[in-house]
């Protein structure tokens, strides 16, 4: 009876220790300097030292609390070492098995120094020989799903010998230190209690205990990468809609220079000045976001092109810019072709021209952007057939809808009395 009793008892004691160390590594993924070392593919000596005492500090706390409470659970120095090891090489292996070691060195302990830089060692030694480094985040807690792997990728597949190997020496580890410290008493800690059952559940907690702060580690990786994914992903689309947008500008300009070139040399010499000017502006830029006051004066070296072009007295621009909206910051050329297209689609048809009135303000704690003309404007039965149809148009919303999902509004106004409004509400964005 006493011998059940024992056994149960070591039973809940490799419960809890593998609850331990799957909410030790819980813990850990919530620090953001821990994932940056974590997830380094290559790391200089000091993050390997670094990400050594990342985890040897728990592991500290954990053999502290075994000698000093005599409470057994949360002693995972064994498996921390070797967890080290194989994520960040020999060095950080061997320095969380250190930390591990000092509350047991100090209680008398002498052999749990050697024991656990050999695991950190060995851990460093398993992550050296491992086909790909990719390779370490596929081990699996499961023993049948490790099997099943090695059986099934044996031929050809270096990674289920690996996967085998690994396996294979969290068991040898674990036997090894049962084998110390039943032949030198009280020099090593170590659960056993004679039976066959428990030295397997205890070689399969060692397993586990490795195999879940991988797991869960790999997952926090997973999503760490899913996200990269998308910014890089975002950015990929945001550089092909400026791309979009700089040859339909440059296409017009250049076609306005090319009416110039014979009528009037001296206008279209100041033109491709002017152009110059933009063109050097844009090399310069890279960012998604600027503040309003530089949308305003991109918009200015625009708008002196196309009042060269028309003339000054048909072409008059009216701007009412609330001065605390100068330094929000707003998507890049979004005003641009706006007001290229009031030019060309609402002005231009017109023989006497027209006005562009620009607007901004806040309101209810947004932005309001506001581009209106006194063009021809549009029939209510092509209104919505405009709505996002032109490059420019399109291009702006679908800039708007990859920087602010769904929280924006771009609204086309055409009265009966002529005349086009634009209006674009954003979130503000402080610089």
């Amino acid at each position: 009876m006493e011998t059940i009793y024992i056994q149960e008892f070591l039973l809940l004691i490799l419960l809890v220790k593998i609850l331990a160390a799957a909410s030790i590594a819980s813990i850990l993924a919530r620090f953001g300097r821990f994932k940056k070392l974590l997830f380094l593919d290559e790391r200089s000596l000091r993050q390997r030292l670094t990400f050594g005492l990342w985890v040897g500090l728990p592991l500290l706390c954990g053999a502290g609390l075994r000698v000093i409470l005599k409470y057994q659970p949360p002693d995972l120095g064994l498996e921390g070492a070797v967890l080290a090891g194989v994520l960040g090489g020999h060095v950080a292996g061997m320095a969380a098995g250190g930390l591990a070691s000092l509350p047991a060195l100090l209680s008398g302990e002498l052999l749990s120094l050697p024991v656990m830089l050999a695991a950190g060692a060995m851990g460093g030694l398993a992550r050296r020989i491992a086909p790909r480094k990719d390779d370490i985040w596929h081990f699996s807690p499961f023993l049948d799903l490790n099997l099943y792997r090695w059986f099934r990728q044996r031929f050809g597949y270096p990674r289920g010998d690996w996967q085998m190997f690994f396996f294979l020496t969290l068991i040898v580890l674990e036997a090894g230190r049962i084998h110390l410290g039943r032949a030198f008493p009280g020099q090593l800690f170590f659960l056993f209690n004679g039976a066959a059952t428990i030295l397997i559940a205890i070689c399969l907690t060692t397993i586990a205990c490795v195999a879940l702060p991988i797991t869960i580690w790999k997952n926090v990786r997973n999503e760490l990468l899913l996200d990269e994914q998308n910014r890089l992903l975002i950015q990929a689309r945001l550089d092909a809609l400026t791309a979009q947008i700089n040859p339909h500008f440059l296409f017009n300009t250049l076609n306005s220079i090319t009416s110039l070139v014979r009528s009037d040399p001296e206008m279209a010499r100041q033109v491709i000045f002017r152009l110059s000017s933009i063109l050097r502006r844009l090399l310069k830029k890279h960012e998604n976001f600027s503040t309003l006051q530089e949308e305003m004066s991109f918009i200015d070296d625009y708008l002196s092109i196309e009042v060269v072009r028309f003339g000054a007295e048909k072409l008059r621009i009216v701007k009412e810019i609330d001065e605390e909206t100068l330094l929000l910051l707003v998507p890049s050329m979004l005003l641009q072709p706006i007001v290229e297209n009031s030019i060309r689609h609402g002005l231009s048809p017109r023989l006497e021209g027209g006005v562009i009135h620009i607007r901004s303000s806040r309101q209810d704690g947004r932005l309001l952007l506001e581009v209106r003309d006194n063009g021809v404007g549009f029939p209510q039965s092509r209104l919505q057939q405009v709505d996002g149809k032109g490059i420019g148009i399109r291009n702006v919303q679908e800039r708007l809808r990859v920087l602010y999902g769904s929280d924006f509004s771009l609204q086309i106004e055409s009265p009966s009395a002529g005349g086009t409004s634009i209006q674009i509400e954003i979130p503000p964005l402080p610089n």
